[in-house]
């Protein structure tokens, strides 16, 4: 059989265990998901809204085991062609829930490629936070050059977060003060603008 047909018969199998009723056969199927790598990400990202919960979690664990497989050191050429799956899966067609998995799949072993597709969800009222924290983590001047310019784009309500972001990132932030620093009750004293550092 060649190459192509025995991964794509790898992939029906999982999904098979996967949605299986017998919770064994289901663990047994995410835990050895690992290794089937990209082509898996897809199909499993379709059966992780599955309306029975346990189905559509076994389908989380698996995408998590592939991604945390394919982070390992020297695996780049794993790592890569799954990256880009999880991209292809930020778009609108997913439900919030898959995109929000994906976001924070994308914090563990994404890089500069993920960043402009995070970035891109600070507009998504659902999604935002999220896609926040996952450029605060991404490594790299690009991630934090994509906070910055939401720092001027966002909604005001939602500046002070990502100005605690670029705070995180070692930034000075001035004009927004630091949330921890503003009081809780009614003092005379004046919220600080920011720490020195």
């Amino acid at each position: 059989m060649p190459e192509k047909e025995l991964g794509t018969a790898k992939v029906a199998d999982l999904i098979a265990k996967i949605r299986d009723k017998d919770d064994k056969l289901r663990a047994k199927a995410w835990l050895d998901a690992a290794e089937i790598g990209a082509s898996a990400v897809k199909p499993l990202a379709g059966v992780a809204s599955d309306e029975d919960f346990e189905v559509a979690r076994a389908a989380k664990r698996a995408l998590w085991k592939i991604v945390r497989y394919v982070g390992r050191p020297g695996a780049d050429g794993e790592r890569k062609p799954v990256v880009s799956e999880l991209i292809a899966l930020l778009g609108g067609g997913q439900p919030v829930n898959v995109r929000r998995e994906v976001i924070w799949m994308l914090s563990e072993i994404g890089g500069d490629e993920s960043v402009e597709p995070v970035a891109a969800l600070l507009s998504n009222p659902e999604l935002r936070e999220d896609a926040r924290m996952v450029l605060e983590r991404l490594p790299g001047e690009k991630s934090l050059a994509a906070l910055k310019v939401a720092l001027e784009s966002v909604p005001q309500e939602f500046k002070i977060n990502v100005a605690q972001s670029l705070r995180a990132r070692g930034l000075v932030v001035p004009g927004l003060p630091c949330q921890k620093l503003v009081p809780t009750r009614k003092t005379s004293v004046k919220p600080v603008e920011s720490l020195p550092r």
